[in-house]
């Protein structure tokens, strides 16, 4: 059986940016957001620690340190969206995303990066949901990408974020075959 890396490192696909980002496409990014925490903490939930300790793929983190990037990430996220709605257009500070899923607290049990998720979606919903159009137009500057990035591109791009790292606990749960006794 040959091992399809490319479908295991983006099972819901790349992140594409349409052409046009409607109303529409913004709200269903925004409940994305805010159901996140839930779906999470659902798919992770009945894992035991060994479940927990697997690599998504092979070469790939394990879910532990994917729910632990998911906190890191989208903190970051959340702290260079209210940069942006509150300065105009600022730096964000990169960061080495994968460094940090090998620091010591990536080992610690995933309860700590769950109440982490729950907090911030709770709060990013909050701001999401007081946004008026105009303020999805509003930008930071990325260095590494060296270019604005508009909160309607990150809105979008941290919905599909949270659906990727979802689809590869889910994922990985199915061709594992592991049951949870339902």
């Amino acid at each position: 059986m040959s091992i399809d890396i490319e479908f295991l490192k983006y099972p819901i696909g790349k992140f594409k940016m349409p052409e046009l980002v409607s109303n529409d496409n913004i709200l269903d990014a925004i409940s994305i957001i805010k159901s996140f925490p839930a779906q999470i903490f659902a798919a992770v939930s009945p894992l035991s620690i060994a479940q927990l300790d697997t690599p998504y793929r092979p070469g790939g983190w394990t879910i532990r340190q994917l729910v632990h990037h998911c906190a890191d990430s989208h903190m970051n996220a959340f702290i260079r969206f209210k940069l942006a709605l509150t300065e105009s257009n600022p730096t964000i500070k990169p960061y080495e995303e994968a460094l940090w899923a090998n620091l010591a607290d990536a080992a610690l049990p995933i309860e700590s990066s769950l109440a982490i998720i729950k907090a911030i979606h709770l709060k990013w919903g909050v701001i999401l949901d007081s946004m008026k159009p105009e303020d999805f137009k509003k930008t930071y500057f990325h260095p590494e990408k060296k270019r604005s990035q508009e909160l309607e591109e990150i809105t979008l791009m941290y919905a599909w974020h949270s659906q990727h790292h979802l689809a590869h606990i889910q994922h990985l749960v199915l061709r594992e075959n592991w049951s949870f006794g339902k």
